[in-house]
């Protein structure tokens, strides 16, 4: 066998000699087992080359991905051998998952790849080494018989050998005390030896990425994928179509008929070269069975799916599975148009709900104009799980649709979704993905964001292939998209290539979070929009909310020592005496509920809520209420004072909802269905996704000051509850519930009306994320000519090992890495690192610093790194420091008191160095990064926990103001005037000057000057109209909606039309023209020369040169008749 050279009679190579024979061995028995061995004997070799070669330095983490991409080691070993062991690793880690993914070609490269570095090994280490090569034929024709408990053992990634890990790091030992000599042998040998492994740079490129790809979506190489596949017609000049051509990769169907066209490049070349050949390969096809194939074009980092009978090329994050293509093959004989399909009104759209159908409508309209994202804005309880639902049967009865994926943030958003798709649409198969996979295969499934990208790289179907492919799902639902769509999460989306519907009350527009973009859709302008005002005082389909603003002196401005009477100071000192603590001076508001609590301020708000809230059963019971509090402590104390307020209710009248307690999600299900508990006190917990009709008091016990999550609040009350006899304390009583109070008592109203177009928050970014990328803004700083000094330089090189050591230890096969293969693959190059541009910065940031793992279980250790390199960065980039400098020293203040901690104490005279300042002042890049690396491991001695002791004073703090009827402008300022636009063009199509402009007749300056007055006064003013649409002239907008009559445009080219002496090419011509026009409602007259119109012959070629002026002239004439009076 070919592995046979290494079993000497000295024992020189046994560390991992048998591991490489066992490999060949078990070749005919399974070449996935082959594959899992080969991997495990590259293990074992390269752990060998490390004992034996002091040259070579052992990396960050010790896997087998570290050790192939430390960078002494991929000095030391040939490249051309270097760059198929990562292949080894790749397909190894394939194995594991499915044996029928690895194909016997597969494991024959990767012996081949084994050879070839035990070959290079015996070339620089061995102590009389041979020319030799592999020989496929010296590969085993009949295998051993593996037993369960071996395959067992291989899936488990266990080792085909009996040896331990105590016996590998004993011959590891045994290695390296050879070491000082194999190193001055290796270079001798590099002289006198000759080595020239196979050269099978473009072979290894598709095996490496592009087969292995196919694998994974459970294409089989020489089954139902054709490699090399003769195609005849290719062009051999201009009008010879006798050429053959060879296409890379033919996928096939179960019929044996063809479903797509891979075109492989080499991984330098971008994945658009070849897109003509393709094209060419796929017209073959198209004369051979009568349709044309889609195609993939990839060069193993990157993949682009071109279907041109269905919409523009689009980057996809792999090849899609033979099922899925099928499906998308079916669909094009089998889909109908959604638009002409009417919604099933027990779904949506019933009695006054018109905007459900609307809604489904628009989106409907959106997939047929080929947009593959559409974004939904409708108020909380307007019935957007409803809209989704009825969308999926309208598109599913279309053909379109058959896989369904319902994306929430919240477990619990996740079961209520489910639970209403199974009243909406009783006979569809659904499943709970974060409760249940046994019903993965359902039609509809439901999940958190974790729980489906934990299933992308975990979930196998039933012949052990990836089950969530990237065109499984047809249609992604996003329920509330303006939260997780963001930053980690948006790797779902890039995985899967589906059609995607978002649905929000509140749209994020932040530069960094912006759910307009996410949705390709103009900002502020999303494909349907229902309001809450429009919902609340047109169509009543939720109630409004009535607002009351009340005052404390303590909320509103806090406690004041010197404004208390002497009673009141007397008995405030005693408060803050219990707790074994000195009364402050002064208690800020934003402190109150915090840490502080007072008894009357929390009384004030519930005698408030219980005596002027809305009532029910006549006015005998509170309605449901919702108490928003600050935190946990406080939500517990307005219990504990409810209780002691009201002793005679029951006790779970009142219940606080915490994340803390197990029992929250029992405690919501009650309030839901249950009588009891009447109130609520929620800390984060029902702020959204609780759908409780019955609630008819809110309560802002906290202050809020983000928009959208403010607006998400009010939404838990704005739901109808017809039936619902309520007795409303200002207006009397009612049958139904006519609207809901809001009692703020933290200012939340006034903030939003002083500050109407506040910011959101930023995007929270990890300590980790943080720490890499200044590592990286470092690692550019030290490129200056500042910090050419050999200690910099070699600061430098450190920072950059630890980053790129992080990188390499990335998991290949997870869909996080894989869809960013190019940038990890660049980053686990060392040189990559030599000069980093603001490119290579913004690469590092993201996506690189969004998928690295740091190791550091020491999380304060983590901070200071953190905090210490926010402060060099700053050094470095000249901006303030001073705040950094402060944080430094009072924690190095903190660690001075510490001297019993011996570690501590060993370092006392460099932390009171830092302490006073003195190390600090003035210091250098190098002397920060002393005191990083000298007190980050004792940050987590520094004594954590509040400043402060809880405290409950008991002094008198009256309601000082009570304001009724107060609102905000708190909603979303959507400019909706393109809406509007469309809305009057639709519902307004034979108003005299649309007709005239839909049917292409002249018209009157006064009919222009009426068209002028529709767009900039009724549907909004000249400003509304430049900010949509610029300066396109009004009547060209109106043929771009409302299109122009097919009629009157063959009435325009009837001269052509009826012409008999044009030719069956040239009346095509004029046909196709025509259909252009139709659609886009006019042509210039340069769109003549640009494709479709260019092929197969150009406009120049198929009419004289009077018949070219006369078509121009035609066209001309249709667009003047829309932007000039006649005369």
């Amino acid at each position: 066998m070919n592995f046979d050279f290494l079993k000497r009679g000295d024992g020189y190579y046994s560390l991992f000699a048998d591991a490489c024979i066992e490999a060949e061995k078990v070749f005919p028995a399974s070449p996935a087992m082959c594959a899992v061995g080969c991997r495990k004997a590259l293990e074992l070799a390269v752990k060998w080359v490390y004992a034996i070669d002091n040259s070579i330095s052992m990396p960050y983490r010790d896997n087998l991905a570290s050790l192939l991409h430390e960078h002494s080691f991929m000095e030391a070993v040939d490249e051309r051998v270097w760059r198929k062991l990562l292949g080894i690793n790749k397909l190894g880690n394939l194995s594991v998952h499915t044996e029928r993914s690895v194909t016997p070609q597969d494991a024959i490269l990767a012996l081949r790849s084994l050879f070839e570095f035990t070959d290079w090994i015996d070339y620089c280490y061995g102590p009389d080494y041979i020319e030799r090569t592999f020989d496929e034929r010296k590969v085993p024709t009949r295998g051993i018989q593996l037993t369960a408990a071996q395959i067992k053992a291989i899936r488990n990634r266990e080792s085909l050998l009996s040896q331990k890990e105590e016996e590998i790091k004993r011959l590891e030992a045994e290695v390296a005390k050879l070491s000082a000599q194999a190193s001055q042998v290796k270079e001798r040998n590099k002289q006198t030896r000759d080595f020239n492994p196979e050269d099978i740079s473009e072979f290894e490129t598709r095996k490496r990425y592009i087969d292995w790809d196919l694998a994974l979506s459970g294409w089989k190489l020489g089954d139902n994928v054709l490699e090399e596949r003769e195609v005849r017609g290719m062009p051999v000049e201009p009008g010879n179509y006798t050429g053959v051509g060879y296409v890379d990769y033919l996928l096939i169907g179960k019929d044996g008929r063809p479903l797509a066209v891979v075109e492989a490049k080499r991984t330098s070349y971008s994945e658009q070269k070849g897109l003509k050949q393709a094209r060419l390969y796929a017209a073959c096809l198209e004369a051979e069975f009568g349709y044309k194939p889609p195609i993939f074009l990839t060069n193993g980092f990157t993949t682009l799916f071109v279907d041109d009978d269905a919409g523009a090329p689009r980057p996809v994050s792999g090849i899609f599975s033979q099922d899925d293509l099928q499906r998308l093959l079916n669909r094009r004989t089998s889909a109908t148009k959604p638009t002409t399909l009417s919604v099933n009104e027990t779904i949506a759209g019933g009695g006054k709900r018109y905007y459900q159908v609307e809604a489904i409508q628009r989106v409907c309209a959106n997939i047929e104009e080929s947009h593959r994202k559409s974004l939904l804005v409708m108020a909380t309880g307007t019935g957007k799980t409803r809209v989704s639902a009825a969308l999926v049967d309208v598109l599913s009865r279309a053909g379109l649709v058959k896989n369904v994926l319902f994306l929430a943030d919240r477990v619990a958003l996740v079961r209520q979704a489910k639970h209403g798709y199974q009243d909406y649409l009783p006979n569809a198969s659904l499943c709970n993905l974060c409760s249940n996979k046994d019903d993965r295969n359902a039609r509809v499934v439901f999940s958190t964001y974790p729980t489906i990208m934990n299933a992308i790289d975990k979930e196998r179907n039933e012949d052990g292939d990836r089950m969530f492919t990237p065109a499984h799902f047809d249609l992604i639902i996003v329920d509330e998209a303006h939260r997780s769509i963001f930053k980690k999460y948006k790797a779902i989306f890039e995985y899967f290539d589906s059609l995607v519907v978002g649905l929000t009350a509140t749209p994020a527009n932040e530069v960094d979070r912006n759910t307009y973009d996410f949705f390709d859709v103009e900002r502020g302008v999303p494909t349907y929009v229902y309001e809450y005002q429009t919902a609340t005082e047109v169509d009543h389909v939720l109630v409004p909310y009535f607002g009351i603003e009340t005052h404390t002196s303590f909320i509103d401005e806090g406690i004041t020592y010197d404004d208390l009477s002497p009673a009141e100071r007397e008995q405030f000192e005693e408060d803050f005496e219990e707790t074994g603590q000195e009364a402050p001076e002064r208690v800020d508001a934003s402190e109150i509920n915090s840490w502080v609590f007072n008894e009357a301020t929390v009384d004030n708000v519930l005698v408030t809520l219980m005596e002027k809230g809305i009532h029910t059963q006549g006015g005998q019971e509170l309605g449901k209420s919702v108490i928003f509090a600050q935190n946990q402590k406080h939500a517990r104390y307005i219990v504990e004072r409810f209780g002691m307020l009201y002793p005679s209710l029951p006790g779970d009248y009142i219940q606080a909802v915490v994340h803390s307690d197990d029992r929250s999600h029992t405690i919501i299900e009650d309030f839901e269905l249950k009588d009891h508990p009447v109130i609520a006190v929620s800390v984060d917990m029902m702020d959204t996704g609780v759908d409780v009709p019955e609630i008819v008091n809110l309560v802002f016990f906290k202050k809020v000051r983000s928009k959208i999550k403010f607006w998400q609040m009010i939404g838990r009350g704005t739901r109808l509850r017809e039936g619902l006899e309520v007795v409303d304390p200002i207006d009397g009583p009612h049958e139904d519930k006519e609207r809901f109070f809001i009692f703020d008592w933290c200012r939340n109203f006034e903030f939003f009306r002083e500050n109407p177009h506040v910011k959101e928050g930023k995007l929270a970014v990890t300590v980790a994320e943080q720490v890499f990328v200044r590592q990286a803004e470092l690692a550019a700083a030290l490129q200056g000519n500042a910090f050419s000094g050999e200690e910099y330089q070699a600061w430098r090189a450190q920072l950059v090992e630890t980053m790129r050591s992080q990188v390499v230890a990335l998991n290949d096969e997870l869909f996080t890495v894989r869809s960013h293969r190019r940038e990890v693959e660049k980053y686990r190059r060392v040189e990559s690192y030599v000069l980093l541009s603001s490119v290579a910065l913004a690469e590092l940031k993201s996506p690189i610093s969004m998928l690295v793992v740091n190791d550091e279980s020491d999380f304060d250790a983590l901070r200071f790194d953190n905090l210490m390199y926010g402060y060099m960065v700053a050094l470095c980039q000249a901006r303030k420091v001073e705040p950094y400098r402060k944080r430094v020293a009072m924690m190095a203040q903190c660690l001075s008191s510490l001297v019993t901690v011996p570690q501590v104490k060993e370092q006392l005279p460099f932390i009171e160095r830092v302490a006073d300042g003195r190390m600090l002042d003035g210091a250098d890049l190098l002397a920060l990064e002393d005191v990083r690396v000298k007190l980050r491991s004792l940050i987590k001695f520094i004594v954590k926990g509040p400043r402060h002791r809880d405290v409950v004073t008991h002094l008198d703090d009256p309601v000082t103001q009570i304001t009724y009827g107060i609102v905000a402008n708190i909603g979303e300022d959507f400019e909706d005037y393109k809406l509007k636009v469309e809305r009057y063009l639709k519902d307004y199509g034979n108003n005299l000057v649309i007709h005239k402009l839909r049917t292409n007749k002249p018209m009157t300056e006064y009919e222009f000057g009426q068209l002028e007055r529709i767009f900039t006064h009724e549907l909004g003013n000249a400003e509304d109209y430049a900010r949509a649409y610029g300066d396109t002239p009004f009547g060209l907008l109106v043929r771009k909606i409302a299109h122009l009559d097919r009629d009157a445009a063959m009435e325009a080219f009837a001269g052509f039309l009826n012409d008999q002496s044009l030719n069956e090419q040239q009346i095509s011509f004029i046909k196709r023209v025509v259909d252009y026009v139709v659609e886009n409602g006019y042509m210039e007259p340069r769109v003549l020369n640009q494709p479709p119109f260019d092929r197969p012959r150009s406009f120049m070629q198929i009419f004289s040169t009077q018949q070219q002026m006369d078509l121009v002239g035609v066209i001309k004439s249709i667009k003047e008749n829309a932007v000039t009076p006649a005369a």
